[in-house]
């Protein structure tokens, strides 16, 4: 007897989650295994934060808090999305939820019918596709590999725009690939989208801190949008704090409202006392997440340099997040003993059991014949694992 639904039965695992949860259980059977697979920082969260949580609890911030979050946070967050975007938004229309994921997730079922389509560039965080699955949506794929900074066109994105258009998920820093789309690139994106009114747009500004361009442009920020745009960002990369699971939304009343709706009845409203750290966050000393920044870039450069030397590897030089998006596809159909590659996949695996380095393949990003590596670890990891890539590739044949 079968008792799974068909939405979860329909549903893939994340293989980030799954190859993390790979290498932990390698490293505890006594396997030197280097952890490139998880988009996490290796920083520890700020003090300044962590002596604020520790308040919270003083001052017994241990009740439950409202659905839509404590309105001290949401005020914050209008403070930041003020100062560091040009965006007005009134604490009404913000609701915090358990990270990012879970903000993503409510406006996927809070604005999708079943059958509407919803856009999505590719390569793609491995959630998205399954998130518009969930939300019964029909999944649009829009690809750009390496060869366009993989980023799409503006034409690309007008053929992919139908009367069945429903949403566009864009994610700029870009999570697998690094890629920051520029002011002038954004631009022409929001002219297609100003031609198609029924296009609902969903920004995921979850990497916004983390870039080298001198500062990360949104597509929120255009105002011919605004009555049709979702922002949804957190504190888990910039702050350090992705243990604290605290993200948010800001969108257009109606839609806040029904985010808050769906939230109250599934999860209510987050840690009361993760949303007091997350307050400091915004409202206290920005140096942190400068300093943090300054710490991936000088990684960025270092894991960008080496992975050049690797043969037959084709990288991009990565604007932000903390990921390099290598294709490898020159090494599909070789062989090191009786162990062959047949797909990104199968070299994923081989780098995990040959070099003890572990990676995602491409194909859960929607990109297969690439692979993603996270560059969220010492400069020392990343010395050894690329050394170990190296070794381990050339010996495939």
């Amino acid at each position: 007897m079968n008792f799974i639904s068909e939405r979860v039965n329909n549903l893939s695992a994340s293989a980030t989650i799954a190859m993390s949860q790979k290498s932990a259980e390698l490293r505890a059977a006594g396997i030197d295994v280097i952890n490139m697979s998880i988009g996490e920082p290796d920083f520890n969260t700020p003090e300044h934060i962590k002596e604020a949580a520790k308040a919270a609890i003083d001052a017994n911030f241990t009740h439950y808090p409202p659905v839509a979050g404590y309105l001290s946070l949401r005020k914050a967050i209008c403070d930041k999305l003020k100062r560091e975007n040009g965006l007005d938004y009134s604490p009404e229309e913000i609701v915090v939820g358990n990270g990012a994921k879970q903000e993503l997730c409510n406006a996927l079922l809070a604005t999708v019918n079943p059958g509407d389509e919803v856009i999505i560039p590719v390569p793609a965080w491995v959630s998205y596709v399954e998130m518009v699955k969930l939300a019964e949506g029909k999944p649009v794929l829009v690809y750009a590999g390496v060869e366009q900074d993989f980023k799409i066109t503006p034409q690309q994105l007008e053929a992919a725009i139908t009367p069945d258009t429903r949403l566009l998920m864009f994610n700029s820093p870009s999570n697998p690939t690094g890629s920051v789309y520029t002011g002038k690139e954004l631009k022409a994106l929001a002219e297609v989208l100003e031609r198609h009114p029924q296009v609902i747009v969903l920004a995921d500004d979850i990497y916004e801190h983390i870039n080298y361009t001198g500062g990360a442009e949104s597509i929120s920020r255009f105002a011919s949008l605004r009555d049709r745009m979702i922002v949804v960002n957190g504190v888990s990369k910039a702050y350090a704090m992705t243990g604290w699971r605290i993200g948010y939304l800001a969108a257009p009343l109606p839609i806040a409202k029904a985010c808050a709706k769906l939230q109250g009845q599934y999860t209510s409203g987050v840690s009361s006392i993760a949303q007091k750290a997350a307050e400091a966050a915004y409202a206290g000393s920005q140096d942190c997440v400068e300093d943090m920044r300054k710490a991936f870039e000088s990684r960025r450069d270092l894991i960008y340099s080496l992975a050049k030397d690797i043969p037959g590897w084709i990288v991009n030089r990565p604007e932000g997040a903390f990921y390099l998006f290598p294709e490898v596809s020159a090494y599909i159909g070789k062989k090191y003993g009786d162990k062959e590659i047949r797909t990104s996949g199968d070299y994923v695996m081989y780098l995990l059991e040959e070099a003890h380095v572990a990676a995602v393949d491409g194909d859960a990003f929607c990109a297969p014949g690439y692979l993603r590596l996270s560059y969220a670890t010492s400069e020392e990891n990343i010395e050894e694992a690329m050394r170990r890539i190296r070794e381990a590739t050339l010996r495939l044949v």
